[in-house]
């Protein structure tokens, strides 16, 4: 009766948002998405390409990882959510922090953060918006000028190719988290 405006879903893969797809149009699926957690490129994002729905990211910092405050030897106390986060863990927060040694040059010759770089890189991805965390608002308006980055296509491919060195590590369970 025109009372549904628009229909999102979250964490669907692609064999999911075609059965969904049967039953109305799909406008956004948000799934995890960020430099370092790439899996929806290879399932869910070009079905989203293919039929024009949107992406909204979540944990685009990566559960603050990718914003660059902890540092190699960080231990998260066995309460913290991320103790469990598959990025925070052994050999992938190994490669984590050597990937974020890369990006902060490119970061300082923008003089921008790092979450900023990793947030603009994201939102330059095929149909790809992001959802920020933030803890105050300062966060907040740190994370909003990630808009005033500009990335060459040449930055976008190195940040690219600097995320794959943590990403190409990873399994293929698109759950982030050993439970």
């Amino acid at each position: 009766q025109g009372k549904i405006r628009a229909i999102g879903v979250s964490n669907f893969s692609r064999s999911q948002l075609a059965e969904a797809s049967q039953y109305g149009r799909i406008d956004s699926l948000q799934p995890p998405y960020s430099l370092f957690w790439r899996q929806v490129e290879q399932d869910a994002m070009p079905f989203c390409v293919e039929h024009n729905i949107s992406i909204i990211a979540y944990s685009s910092l990566a559960q603050g990882l990718l914003t660059g405050k902890f540092a190699p030897e960080h231990k998260f106390e066995a309460g913290d959510h991320r103790s469990k986060n598959k990025l925070f863990n052994g050999d992938n927060y190994q490669r984590a922090q050597q990937a974020l040694a890369q990006l902060r040059p490119i970061a300082e010759r923008h003089q921008c953060t790092l979450a900023q770089l990793s947030l603009t890189w994201l939102m330059s991805q095929a149909q790809s918006n992001a959802i920020a965390g933030f803890r105050n608002s300062a966060q907040a308006i740190d994370n909003a000028q990630a808009v005033e980055v500009k990335l060459s296509a040449d930055e976008l491919q190195d940040i690219d190719q600097i995320g794959r060195l943590v990403t190409d590590h990873l399994d293929d369970n698109p759950v982030m988290w050993d439970l």
